[in-house]
């Protein structure tokens, strides 16, 4: 791994890449000190790994990188005991793990409406985002409130202040579980039925209805949050990229549209 540059500093990191980040850190080490004592005993015996960094913030190795996306058409074997993170392919039906059955049910054919029409795959994968950004949200909270005192004033040197604070208050999954609750009963005082059990039509207006709801009302902010996951869910699917044009980190010998003098 290396330290950004001063000029790399200046660039934001989306809030989503510090949300994985802190859940990340947190599932393999904690935040009990300057330098998490777990992550360097599990790190492997070689002297290199037995060596603590200095606190500061750092990107991956870009020889890590270039083995975790390269041909990502297929999946690899797993190397063990591997530094790198490869992507595991999913096996057997995706179980929610914030949400029940139903409520992961209504919040996909919410995400559905939002997305409008959307390959199935890029839907699901957006809904499970939903899922594990929930399920991951009081681990990241927690994590975030024991910082060390001088990792959280870096964050707040680096992130502002009122991000560092947002995730250390904000609490989604319980906003999310109330504006489901109020969905269900807006639904059932409209149609008599609850949402899932209203025809196409009906789901888009009380989509709409949430969508219109008071700033501070559970329907307002469960739209809201659904609204933004899904969008960050949807962007990150081959679809999403695709959508974007995105060419990921591509290596060009010549500057593309520029011609070589002669």
């Amino acid at each position: 791994m290396r330290k950004p540059g001063p000029a790399e500093v200046g660039e934001e990191f989306t809030r989503r890449e510090w949300l994985l980040i802190l859940g990340r850190l947190t599932a393999i080490a904690g935040f009990s000190g300057v330098v998490p004592q777990l992550a360097i005993a599990s790190a492997g015996t070689r002297a290199t790994r037995n060596i603590a960094l200095p606190p500061g913030l750092y990107y991956p190795s870009t020889d890590h990188l270039s083995h975790a996306l390269g041909d990502l058409g297929s999946m690899h074997t797993i190397p063990r005991n591997s530094e790198t993170e490869y992507v595991k392919p999913a096996s057997g039906v995706f179980r929610p793990q914030f949400f029940s059955d139903e409520e992961f049910e209504i919040v996909t054919r919410v995400t559905q409406i939002l997305l409008g029409n959307v390959e199935g795959g890029a839907l699901a994968q957006s809904a499970q985002w939903i899922d594990l950004y929930l399920h991951s949200a009081s681990s990241v909270r927690e994590a975030a409130l024991k910082l060390d005192p001088l990792h959280r004033a870096l964050a707040v040197a680096y992130y502002g202040q009122s991000a560092v604070r947002e995730l250390e208050t904000s609490a989604p999954e319980t906003v999310v579980r109330l504006g489901i609750a109020a969905l269900q009963e807006l639904s059932k005082q409209q149609y008599e039925q609850g949402f899932l059990g209203i025809d196409r039509s009906q789901q888009n207006k009380l989509v709409s209805m949430m969508s219109a709801a008071q700033p501070d009302s559970p329907l307002r902010k469960l739209f809201e949050i659904t609204r933004s996951e899904a969008v960050r869910g949807y962007y990150t699917t081959s679809e999403g990229l695709k959508d974007l044009d995105y060419k990921g980190n591509w290596y060009y010998a010549v500057c593309p549209g520029c011609e070589t003098g002669v």
